[in-house]
């Protein structure tokens, strides 16, 4: 089921206390990009995911690589297929404490049910560690290290999950790894991936 929106930032209306970088992108997007906060990955002045830092750059690059952008990097960029997120959208002093990224996760979560996408891709450990524990089997299995796992699909509950090691730290093969990995699954079914109902925690 499509999303009935023409709105690309913050489609779903969540408020969260202070402001924050919503969601944003295209509601019925089939690739899911999760980020980590406007404190770690931008958007503290724009209010959009992954701009205003070279993390932000360095995804948005990727993106328009592979035609879910429409130029390489935008304060508000124009995305088909591709919606961002954070799992800690609010805008904080410094890095968010443990408790504000636990209570405000729910929004990430709210934000994943709407959009119900295929794959989702998880920016940084943080990310990774909620998306093991909370979208797949495997979080007893597999250390939530991005960079171990980069680029390599995870089959999870409802979602096939792809691994982004934080754009700060990627090596030399990194992006490259990242563009063959999304251009093969786009190549493919990879709506086949999908399960019969998305589990959300």
């Amino acid at each position: 089921m499509d999303n009935v929106t023409e709105e690309v930032h913050n489609p779903f209306g969540i408020e969260v206390p202070g402001g924050g970088a919503y969601g944003y992108g295209d509601a019925n997007a089939d690739f899911h990009i999760i980020g980590d906060s406007p404190a770690c990955h931008g958007g503290a002045a724009t209010g959009v995911p992954f701009t205003e830092t070279a993390a932000g750059r360095a995804v948005q690059s990727v993106l328009y690589e592979l035609g879910f952008a429409a130029e390489p990097y935008s304060d508000e960029p124009e995305l088909t297929n591709a919606y961002l997120s954070y799992l800690h959208p609010g805008f904080t002093d410094g890095e968010p404490s443990e408790s504000s990224y636990a209570d405000q996760e729910r929004f990430l979560d709210a934000e994943l049910r709407a959009i119900n996408a295929h794959v989702l891709l998880p920016v940084g450990d943080r990310p990774f560690r909620y998306a093991l524990a909370e979208h797949t089997t495997l979080a007893r299995k597999l250390a939530p290290d991005a960079a171990a796992h980069h680029a390599s699909p995870v089959r999870g509950r409802g979602f096939l999950v792809v691994p982004v090691a934080d754009p700060d730290a990627w090596t030399v093969g990194d992006r490259a790894a990242l563009v063959e990995t999304l251009r093969e699954l786009l190549a493919g079914d990879y709506r086949q991936t999908k399960g019969v109902a998305t589990t959300v925690g």
